[in-house]
């Protein structure tokens, strides 16, 4: 009611209906745990499809199963994954560690260190490393602005690839007008790291107080100090423009530039500009050599300096511009009579073209005998810092885990069974599942036995193995078969069949086809099949007309012998769903008047989300009373729960089983003759 009506009228009080709608949780949000080519190291980074995951972590890696079990999974219908890298750290065995790429950028005063580079970006605030020899790949351009009234400068980064002598840029950054004073809107620290997918940039440690008169040293060549007064410009004028590339390769011969109409510039600015066009038209001339061409296109011509007696206008010229061909060690040479009037003959830098970034490592991975040299903490990481498994702590919600590259973790001392132990306590607590990997050498029935014998420990109703490994295609290896893990082709599967069918079918059968699998690396008959069926191992077949199928959905507690009551994967997946999705729908009970006004409310919303449930078809029964049942009354919760703070729900449902087992009886039918 209004807390206190003054005056006679009508007054308008609105009340609270009682339903908050309980909403079902995702499915079948995969996490993975590997090594990759790429990416922010022991950092949980989401990635929505197969583009996402290139351009995160750069694709499929040779060294990685787990690149191509996330391939796999989105090509089998997945379509949200977690994504962990974890790496060596270089601490045992001499083995590289993997390292991010760096760079220094100079002072142009004093040459000193003025800035720090490291490959990565930033997430949620806090700069995160990108190790990897990717960053080697980094290069870093800095030219200056010429008209600007303060010291500001322009930085770009390109991300190149090599191939034989052709070098590309695939990705390339360009942050403009940036300067080194604190505090200020365009302070190149903050910006850069703020706006940056490559580098991230920090003060030099050693260079002391930064102040808006520091400025990087550019790269490209840096001409002379310029005259006054600049000559009047004509076809006469004598200026000639060559390249050397330091003895990489052979220079290029300098050629004639024209002026032939060109006047007297105005100013320094007007000059630089038509430097820059008369420069990139000279690429245009017959006469030119086909190598110089590319080169003078994509010329850039700006300023530097304040113009004064103590820091006299430079020009500064910069090759590669526009994706043109890279050359890092490459300047520009000019020569001819009027050169020197124009600053050009006697340069007082001769820089490279790009700063090199490098010292990036991907780290000791692969020995010869296929074993990962990473050690197991690597992947179970520490919870305290939340590396490795438990940077999934910073996830709100996965159900899937897959670790591909465990079955070749330190394979001497059981290391696979130590990562999937303690990633098994974690997804129990987390209400996840995990798919086991089995190593690449178990290829036969008897040895898949064996295996089930020596990881009873992974018994579980959160766990899954599948037998045998698949045959894919390998896109880095002109695409040749090779044997791969198949927890990212099941959790893609299992994706599938969620959003096709219901979490609560099994996704196995003639339907649950293996996309982008082209064998199976044991074709096993029905008997041999019914070897490892009743054992809780779920085989992957392929039939005719159908091609590879998953023909099993049991959990590894699923073995007959043990007769859980999770023997199924869409039991326990349904289960693991409705835990989830009430935990996280009725949080609003906390701290309500614990009677029955309050169970009343917990009836109807929580019978709601089930009906729902049983309406789509995840229950067994005709009748709501016979698929699901909610409880929440003076019989579940006495006055001595009451007292204690307690309200008890209590939730029940018949779950569906799949029809594991088709029996067709066939019977004749004897007929007397008619007489």
């Amino acid at each position: 009611m209004p807390v206190n009506p003054t005056y006679p009228g009508v007054y308008i009080e609105e009340i609270p209906s009682g339903v908050r709608s309980i909403r079902g949780v995702a499915t079948s949000v995969a996490a993975f745990i590997g090594t990759f080519d790429r990416g922010p190291e022991n950092e949980a980074v989401r990635v929505l499809s197969l583009s996402d995951f290139e351009r995160e972590y750069g694709g499929l890696t040779r060294d990685s199963e787990a690149s191509y079990a996330v391939q796999q999974f989105f090509l089998n219908g997945g379509s949200e994954a977690w994504i962990i890298r974890v790496g060596h750290p270089g601490e045992e065995d001499a083995i590289p560690a993997l390292t991010a790429a760096t760079a220094a950028i100079a002072d142009l005063a004093g040459g000193t260190d003025l800035l720090d580079v490291v490959a990565g970006r930033q997430i949620r605030g806090e700069p995160a490393r990108n190790p990897g020899d990717w960053g080697n790949f980094l290069r870093l351009e800095i030219s200056h602005n010429s008209n600007a009234a303060d010291a500001t400068f322009n930085l770009g980064i390109k991300e190149v690839r090599v191939d034989g002598d052709r070098t590309s840029v695939v990705r390339q950054e360009v942050f403009r007008n940036l300067t080194m004073a604190p505090n200020t809107a365009n302070n190149a620290v903050e910006v850069v790291n703020a706006g940056s997918l490559l580098v991230q940039l920090a003060v030099d440690d050693a260079f002391g107080t930064v102040d808006e008169e520091d400025l990087p040293e550019v790269t490209g060549t840096l001409g002379g100090d310029l005259a006054a007064a600049l000559p009047a410009l004509s076809a006469a004028t004598a200026v000639t423009i060559g390249v050397n590339f330091g003895g990489a390769i052979p220079n290029i011969a300098p050629v004639a530039v024209d002026f032939d109409g060109a006047g007297t510039p105005a100013s320094h600015a007007a000059f630089a500009a038509i430097l820059q066009e008369r420069l990139r038209a000279t690429a245009t001339d017959a006469s030119v050599p086909v190598a110089l061409r590319p080169y003078l296109s994509g010329i850039v011509v700006t300023l530097t300096g304040e113009g004064t007696t103590a820091d006299p206008r430079r020009f500064h010229i910069q090759l590669g511009q526009g994706g043109r061909p890279l050359v890092p060690a490459a300047v520009l040479v000019f020569a001819g009579g009027d050169a020197g009037a124009f600053g050009l003959d006697t340069p007082t830098f001769e820089g490279p073209l790009q700063v090199e970034m490098g010292g990036g490592n991907n780290g000791g991975i692969v020995d010869a005998d296929g074993v990962y040299l990473i050690p197991v903490a690597s992947f179970t990481g520490n919870a305290g810092a939340r590396t490795g498994l438990y940077a999934l702590e910073d996830v709100d919600l996965f159900n899937i885990l897959c670790i591909p590259d465990a079955p070749r973790i330190d394979t001497a001392n059981n290391g696979a069974l130590a990562v999937y132990s303690e990633a098994l306590a974690y997804v129990t607590d987390r209400r996840a599942m995990m798919i086991v990997d089995i190593p690449e050498t178990v290829t036969r029935i008897g040895q898949m036995e064996t295996w089930l014998g020596e990881n009873a420990n992974l018994r579980s109703p959160n766990t899954a193995v599948y037998f045998p490994r698949t045959f894919n295609l390998d896109a880095l290896n002109q695409n040749r078969p090779r044997s791969f893990a198949s927890s990212g082709t099941i959790a893609g599967l299992w994706a599938r069949t969620d959003a096709s069918r219901g979490v609560w079918k099994a996704p196995a059968g003639t339907d649950a086809r293996l996309r982008a699998v082209r064998d199976v690396v044991y074709a096993m008959t029905d008997s041999e099949n019914g070897v490892l069926n009743p054992l809780g191992c779920n085989c992957l077949r392929q039939f005719p007309i159908y091609g590879s199928v998953c023909w099993g959905a049991r959990t590894l507690d699923g073995a007959d012998q043990i007769a859980s009551d999770w023997k199924y994967v869409p039991v326990r997946r349904t289960t693991l769903f409705i835990e989830e999705s009430l935990y996280r729908g009725t949080q609003w009970v906390v701290f309500e008047p614990n009677d029955e006004p309050l169970w009343a409310q917990i009836r109807l919303n929580v019978g709601a989300f089930m009906h729902d449930l049983f309406r789509q078809g995840a229950f067994q029964g005709t009748m709501p009373q016979d698929a699901y049942r909610v409880k929440c009354d003076a019989e579940t919760t006495t006055q001595s729960d009451i007292d204690n703070g307690i309200v008890n729900i209590e939730v029940a449902f018949a779950p569906l089983k799949p029809a594991e087992f088709v029996i067709l009886k066939i019977q004749q039918i004897a007929r007397r003759a008619d007489s």
